[in-house]
């Protein structure tokens, strides 16, 4: 009796569509986050510690809006992502970053939610600048 030598279960081109899937639903995942933080803080809810003589200190409106607006970008790219979208990819990549960077600078406002953001927004341009270019392309067989 033989059997069939053992090879891998799916394509480059699958495992790149179902890491982009991924990366548009963490990047999804993302953009409601920020969406709710900067509703909480555009209507001053009280879960916020103002941290006194921060460098960094924003009116508590002011970090709202952009995390609302970034929230925003984010759901949009993740949405053109799940189109297989190059200018999603680009987008994501980019709106990741400055998520960063904003939930960076509002740590001492929301510690622990800022660190699990940018965890999130880490996976997402990771995700996006290891899938192949033929998640995006059309050259992998169907969209997600």
């Amino acid at each position: 009796m033989t059997s069939a030598p053992h090879s891998r279960s799916g394509t480059s081109a699958e495992m790149a569509e179902g890491l982009v899937l991924f990366t548009a639903v963490m990047l999804l995942i993302a953009g409601i986050l920020d969406i709710c933080r900067g509703i909480m803080a555009i209507a001053k809810d009280d879960i916020f510690v103002v941290t006194p003589g921060y460098v960094f200190k924003f009116d508590l409106a002011g970090w709202g809006w952009i995390h609302l607006i970034l929230g925003v970008v984010a759901l949009a790219a993740g949405i053109g992502l799940f189109k297989s979208q190059t200018w999603a990819r680009v987008l994501g990549i980019v709106v990741a970053t400055l998520l960063i960077i904003s939930n960076f600078l509002s740590l001492p406002y929301t510690p622990v939610w800022a660190v699990v953001a940018i965890a999130i927004c880490v996976f997402v341009i990771w995700g996006l600048c290891v899938a192949g270019r033929d998640a995006f392309t059309g050259g992998a067989q169907g969209k997600l």
